[in-house]
């Protein structure tokens, strides 16, 4: 139960500043600041899973922040390109 807090609480921290560092408004409520944060770790792990043969390790770092965040705003610009009227 705990895990499922703690995804909660870091993806809403990521989907926001995913929100405020990308340019423009992104008007999405704090249930899918969330999920696009959750998504944007997702991907970012996914990304780096295969691009390296070591996988995922464990533990929270800078860049792995990072990436997170890119990765939610990756999500926010094929959202917004892809026409799925957020």
């Amino acid at each position: 139960m705990l895990n499922v807090i703690g995804a909660l609480i870091s993806g809403f921290f990521i989907g926001t500043l995913a929100k405020w560092l990308y340019p423009g408004s992104i008007p999405l409520g704090w249930w899918m600041t969330c999920l696009l944060g959750i998504g944007g770790s997702l991907l970012a792990g996914m990304v780096v899973a295969a691009s390296s043969r070591r996988g995922i390790n464990d533990g929270l770092n800078r860049a792995g922040c990072l990436a997170s965040v890119l990765g939610a705003m990756a999500l926010i610009f094929l959202g917004r390109n892809l026409d799925l009227h957020w």
